[in-house]
């Protein structure tokens, strides 16, 4: 049973296309994760909004690391350690969310 995960596109007022999720990250649904990024970022700049993902697991991980030369984060504080511990960091901007999650 895949683990419950939601993620939808939008633009911003600048033009930047916004992919959020919200749920988990898991072995169970990274390839549809995996998909949307791919999908996302082939027309260039892509936000990835994972404010509201309390886990992600090493192929989320992955996807991000494949897509580092045109995503930006906002991920929830709780992902943050995850993804310096990983180096994630170092190639793609990784914020906190400006307000509450």
């Amino acid at each position: 049973m895949a683990t419950p995960l939601t993620l939808s596109t939008d633009r911003r007022d600048d033009g930047m296309l916004v992919l959020t999720a919200v749920g988990e990250i898991d072995m169970s649904n990274v390839d549809v994760f995996t998909q949307a990024l791919a999908d996302g970022a082939a027309d260039g700049e892509l936000a990835v909004d994972l404010c509201a993902v309390d886990y992600l697991d090493s192929g989320a991980i992955n996807a991000l690391f494949t897509h580092a030369e045109r995503i930006s984060v906002v991920a929830n504080p709780v992902l943050i350690p995850v993804l310096t511990v990983s180096g994630l960091t170092k190639l793609v901007p990784v914020d906190p969310p400006e307000a509450d999650c």
